[in-house]
């Protein structure tokens, strides 16, 4: 019954995704005026606090990010425009992309709220890794850490449509399958609807090619394969069983395989508090 379930789920879905009828969620307005005025290379720090302020909700998030243990200061925090100059341009556009993927994904079942909160905590600890590692290995640490926390967005769309689907929520593990075989096709549509940059792109098609050894010099793919092993180190999920050392990322990042950047004393820390910034 399970197998048919899934054929048919899947079957149903992939046409939908061919035929441009899958409904796609549109990236909101605020996210699209943040990322604008951040690229503006002659924008100010008070426009970008001007644009955020039009949302109460983001502006009273980034506020308490802003006074998290990561970012600590001697001044509370109070204002958007103190948030911005505190926690700087690239990680207030991080941080919206973050606070907003998850205003615009409010599960409404049992089943589907326990998929998110697993979807967030892996996302957020894969995105806090990545940035750690790209600074091991020269690549630039926020686009690093916006990889890694949309590399699995196309789980988003599955798990919300499942919401209308009542035989598909009854079978939790034919979900799971169906997310595992659609989601980096789904992301590579959503991230392009969303108009992110190709290398972006590319980690939500190829994440999970773990074996991918691409020509020329290491890219955001790299890392956030390595991030994504990394962040099943100790635990009981498939990829916990691969060796790092037959995986191409970690030698063309120059990544040491016997070395988790998670257990490491003072990046471990700032791991940690990366992702609990990006849950706040």
């Amino acid at each position: 019954m399970s197998a048919n379930l899934k054929d048919t789920i899947l079957k149903e879905l992939i046409d939908e995704l061919e035929k441009d009828k899958l409904v796609l969620p549109s990236l909101p307005e605020v996210a699209l005026k943040v990322r604008d005025t951040v690229d503006d290379a002659d924008s100010s720090a008070k426009e970008l606090a001007k644009v955020i302020s039009t949302d109460a909700a983001l502006s009273a998030r980034l506020i308490q990010i802003s006074n998290s243990p990561l970012l600590r200061g001697a001044k509370q925090i109070e204002s958007v425009d103190m948030a911005v100059t505190r926690m700087g341009r690239a990680m207030v556009k991080n941080c919206v992309n973050s606070i907003l993927v998850q205003q615009m994904f409010q599960p409404t079942t049992d089943v589907t709220d326990k998929l998110f909160r697993e979807f967030w905590e892996h996302s957020t600890t894969v995105a806090a890794i990545s940035q750690a590692l790209a600074a091991f290995a020269k690549q630039k640490p926020d686009q690093a850490m916006l990889a890694g926390l949309v590399h699995d967005i196309g789980a988003l769309p599955i798990i919300k449509r499942a919401e209308d689907m009542p035989e598909l929520l009854k079978d939790e593990a034919v979900l799971r399958d169906v997310i595992s075989e659609l989601h980096t096709r789904i992301g590579t549509k959503l991230l392009s609807k969303w108009d992110f940059p190709a290398e972006i792109v590319a980690v939500a098609r190829e994440h999970e090619d773990i074996k991918r050894n691409k020509g020329g010099a290491p890219d955001l793919v790299d890392v956030v394969i390595a991030a994504n092993l990394q962040s099943y180190f100790g635990k009981s999920h498939p990829h916990a069983k691969v060796q790092w050392k037959d995986v191409p990322a970690f030698a063309r990042l120059g990544l040491d395989t016997e070395v988790s950047v998670i257990d490491m004393d003072e990046t471990g820390e700032s791991i940690k508090e990366m992702q609990a910034a990006l849950k706040v």
